[in-house]
């Protein structure tokens, strides 16, 4: 039997169907994967939600396994900050740090960043994503969504710089980010760039493969850089700052909440500006990173935007702003 003060572990993978589906450099999806964690002590529940990424060699059942591992450590009386240690970063320990946070939550009866010590969140603008695809399918999402004021927009490597020039023509008045998910080449690189800055685009996210980007430092760059899947956690962020100019903090990369936090704050020691970005998730992944914000030159938190539905007691989206979550959320 369970003491008072052990905690019970349970996890499940979760599938939600994306509204028609969501196309990056790497391919398309038609519905978002997750993995929930679920810890439970003197009555309380807490949950957590990941989004395991083959892109890190994740699968769902690997991070669920992860995840059960860990059953006897917490029943063992393991917590939050002994977990920074006991699991790598990834999303499975995202899932159980996000979980542990909730519960400490819901056990003293306080919000989560009040714990932490950290800025209620407060209201905010996402981005809202345009996924890849050709320079007339993409006029036309972007056409669809050219009342928001921040975009994101998906690129591919060849072709982007007519692509990017559509979106533009599409959505004269919204700020535009771009995201090339590594697609581009030391050859494209300072042509593409060139052609975002005609675009008026502010930032370009990852437009080099992780561990080849050392172009990065040898150009004059026409707009801020920003590093995604070049950066991970803190200790990844020293040797990127010849080469980018901010850095997209997700929990899915640095294990949750803990390290997010920490990243965040040495990332503006070092003089990086930040985004806070997501996976295709629900309201439960989105809602731990509220927390980082405050910090936050660009949020992209619109997952649930583009699920076909989201779960109960979801994030209030109104239009593209952002609220906080309530408790019966998380947090």
């Amino acid at each position: 039997m369970t003491s008072s003060k052990s905690t019970a572990l349970a996890a499940r993978i979760e599938r939600w169907p994306i509204a028609g589906s969501f196309t990056i450099s790497r391919g398309a999806k038609t519905e978002a994967v997750t993995v929930v964690a679920q810890v439970a002590r003197d009555g309380h529940i807490g949950h957590g939600e990941c989004v395991p990424y083959p892109r890190y060699g994740e699968t769902p059942d690997a991070t669920l396994a992860a995840l059960l591992s860990m059953q006897d450590p917490l029943g063992r009386g393991l917590d939050r900050q002994a977990l920074q240690a006991a699991m790598p970063a990834g999303a499975a320990r995202n899932a159980l740090d996000c979980a542990l946070l909730d519960l400490e939550a819901k056990i003293s009866g306080r919000r989560a960043w009040d714990l932490l010590g950290r800025p209620a969140p407060r209201a905010c603008t996402t981005a809202y994503t345009i996924s890849l695809g050709s320079p007339e399918a993409m006029a036309t999402a972007t056409a669809k969504a050219a009342h928001r004021p921040l975009l994101k927009i998906k690129l591919g490597g060849d072709g982007d710089g007519k692509r990017i020039a559509a979106v533009r023509k599409s959505a004269p008045e919204s700020e535009l980010i771009v995201d090339a998910n590594e697609a581009w080449t030391s050859k494209n690189l300072e042509r593409n760039l060139a052609k975002c800055a005609e675009a008026g685009v502010t930032l370009v996210e990852q437009p080099l493969p992780a561990g080849q980007d050392e172009a990065l430092a040898r150009i004059r760059r026409p707009l801020a850089v920003c590093a995604d899947e070049s950066v991970h956690d803190r200790v990844s962020l020293e040797g990127l700052r010849e080469r980018y100019d901010a850095v997209n903090i997700k929990l899915d990369k640095t294990g949750g909440l803990t390290e997010a936090l920490a990243m965040a704050d040495a990332a503006h020691a070092l003089g990086f500006e930040i985004m806070i970005g997501c996976m295709v998730a629900t309201s439960l992944a989105m809602a731990p990173a509220m927390l980082l914000t405050g910090q936050a030159r660009f949020v992209d938190l619109d997952g649930p935007l583009l699920l076909a539905r989201d779960r109960d007691d979801g994030l209030r989206y109104d239009g593209s702003l952002v609220y906080p979550p309530e408790p019966a959320l998380w947090g």
